[in-house]
């Protein structure tokens, strides 16, 4: 008998020995990954129109260098998610943060933009680990009274990349060439002694299988449809659609599929990915679209883009946790129909004033940043609200998944409007004759999120926010 307590004595030290590992150094540690990790989504979108002159390309082939390291940032996550159950954390994390440097070290001496291209699909390839560990540690090492502080403060490591992404290239471009952004990345390297040294102590879980299958087939459907978008084909966008049925299939008949359909079974939370979806590929028209607009309508350079859109960054970091505060307080409606206030004013003002001083720009900027920052959290309690506690992990992840899939489809749409230009505003209150298409383009935004306004009040707006057994 006391040989049997002193073996759970001992198990329950191990135990607080990895808990101790993951404490607050690592927890940095992670946080500063997490950051390089968002700032290599979005740096390169005010560079765009840069790397578009450079080579000779339009930018639905330029929109790419975006659009294809979302998507496999997206599906990079998930996998990597998978494996953490098959392999060791610290083995995972060497492995994608190598990858990381190596795709980084590609794009900083590539001469060809097909080269550019690759390094950002190995660069995302690595980077995803980061994001999908982000979930997984706090779940599987972090004490359940702690668990919740440490996802939100994950979370704000990736909005605060996002935040800093363009800030970064701002400085960036302003004192040398594009490319020596893929410098940035390399940072991560410093962190991987740090995170073998925290997960000595690490264990390895029982296996389970991956679903390669549901994985190549969903991505392959992401990737069939941006091909589709860029190129104007229908015979990709069947493609795309073939993809989509055949990922339904498998993973309604895989004994461990992909993603696990009874989620989708769960209305509520089926419709609440659905508006997560939309909000986030609306929302990424911020980043990428004003850059583009600023080259076409002011003729500015990299770094002085950045220079107009660092006040939106800043306030947007600034004033981020108050609307999480907000949430708390009042509920995520409340939260919700203020941010969507913000970004309709952002839309609508950009709409009427494109072409006008660049100060009129960088007030709706910072209106529309602040309001995407909000409403990307009150997304994201309305889902979890939907869900119980033994799918949340799940259902979160691949809300997070499909809202990277979003921006990646996003950027594609938008540079397939952008270069078909526009004979006339939509908007009678325009009155310039240059910036038609980005008028237009706003105007539809704002249209847009009328839409899902209506939507949202009408299925989560005059109820108390629910349970999975309540759906």
């Amino acid at each position: 008998m006391g040989r049997v307590k002193r073996g759970t004595a001992f198990a329950n030290m191990m135990e607080s020995s990895i808990e101790l590992n993951i404490g607050d150094k690592f927890i940095r540690t992670m946080v500063f990954t997490m950051v390089i990790s968002m700032m290599s989504a979005t740096m390169f979108n005010i560079v765009l129109p840069e790397i578009s002159q450079e080579y000779e390309l339009t930018y639905r082939q330029v929109s790419w260098v975006s659009s294809a390291y979302l998507l496999v940032y997206a599906i990079g996550s998930m996998i990597y998610g998978k494996l953490s159950d098959r392999y060791r954390l610290k083995s995972l994390l060497t492995m994608g943060l190598l990858l990381l440097s190596v795709g980084s070290l590609i794009g900083l001496v590539a001469q060809n933009y097909w080269m550019v291209l690759l390094s950002r699909i190995i660069q995302a390839a690595g980077a995803s680990v980061i994001p999908a560990l982000a979930i997984v540690i706090p779940t599987r090492y972090i004490p359940t009274e702690r668990r919740g502080k440490v996802l939100g403060i994950m979370a704000s490591g990736l909005a605060l990349g996002g935040v800093l992404g363009p800030i970064a290239s701002a400085l960036v471009a302003n004192f040398a060439h594009w490319r020596w952004l893929f410098v940035i990345p390399l940072l991560t390297l410093i962190s991987l002694p740090l995170f073998r040294r925290y997960l000595t102590s690490e264990k390895v879980r029982s296996p389970s299988s991956i679903d390669w299958i549901g994985g190549f087939l969903l991505g392959g459907a992401v990737a069939a449809l941006l091909l589709a978008i860029t190129d104007g084909s229908w015979l990709l966008a069947i493609v795309a659609i073939v993809f989509i049925i055949l990922f339904v299939v498998r993973i309604r008949l895989a004994a461990q599929p992909f993603i696990e359909p009874s989620l989708f079974y769960n209305r509520r939370y089926f419709l609440g990915i659905i508006l997560a979806f939309l909000v986030s590929a609306i929302g990424f028209s911020i980043p990428f679209l004003t850059p583009i607009m600023l080259v076409d309508i002011y003729n500015l350079n990299p770094g002085t883009i950045g220079l107009v859109m660092i006040p939106a960054s800043l306030t947007a970091a600034f004033l981020g946790k108050q609307g999480g505060k907000l949430a708390d307080r009042n509920g995520n409606t409340l939260l919700f129909k203020l941010a969507s206030l913000l970004l309709l004013s952002a839309f609508l003002l950009l709409s009427i004033l494109i072409g006008r001083s660049l100060i009129f720009v960088a007030i709706a900027l910072i209106v529309g940043q602040v309001g995407q920052s909000f409403i990307v959290v009150a997304m994201s309690g309305t889902v979890a609200n939907t869900l119980a506690k033994e799918q949340a992990g799940v259902g979160m992840g691949l809300m997070a998944m499909l809202n990277f899939m979003a921006s990646s489809v996003s950027g594609a749409l938008i540079s397939f409007v952008v270069d078909l230009d526009a004979q006339s505003a939509w908007n009678p209150f325009y009155l310039l004759g240059e910036g038609k298409i980005y008028s237009n383009l706003y105007l539809i935004l704002s249209i847009s999120y009328i839409g899902l306004i209506l939507i949202y009040i009408i299925r989560f707006g005059y109820r108390t926010p629910l349970n999975y057994q309540q759906k």
